[in-house]
């Protein structure tokens, strides 16, 4: 018997703080691996800064992994449900649109983690950052493409 998945349990004390920085990962559906096409990963890419430039949110890191992302941002005019709700169903039109399909493209639900004030967003950003060096799909990260800090 196929269990459903247990996305609807991570909205449980779901609370957006406006000026707190969250981590956010979302994944895709059946985590097809669509990412590994760059034209692709650049289409999410696109939203994620969009999300930035209309000041829903201020971006600090972000990595697209082939089946997910992780996305490091302070929370700015939008709450984390909105922003996430905005991002992963554009980022759906789009590449569905580039990719000639249609239908469902993320897997529903995403995971998220508040940063305590005092814990260091630069160190976050790194893990972050460093996911496809762990991954084994890089050496140096200068040679992964889907990925920014605004510590550069």
């Amino acid at each position: 018997m196929l269990q459903k998945p247990n996305s609807h349990l991570l909205r449980r004390g779901r609370y957006s703080e406006s000026g707190r920085a969250y981590l956010v990962t979302a994944v895709v559906y059946e985590r097809r691996s669509v990412f590994t096409n760059f034209r692709v990963g650049r289409l999410l890419v696109d939203e994620l800064k969009q999300a930035h430039d209309l000041n829903l949110i201020n971006s600090l890191a972000w990595v697209i992994m082939p089946d997910h992302f992780h996305w490091l941002f302070e929370l700015r005019d939008a709450t984390l449900p909105e922003v996430m709700k905005r991002v992963k169903s554009r980022s759906t039109l789009a590449i569905n649109r580039a990719c000639g399909t249609q239908g469902v493209f993320w897997q529903s639900g995403y995971h998220d983690r508040a940063a305590r004030a005092e814990e260091d967003l630069i160190k976050i950003a790194r893990y972050i950052i460093a996911n496809p060096l762990r991954a084994g799909l890089v050496e140096h990260i200068g040679n992964y493409p889907l990925w920014d800090a605004a510590w550069l």
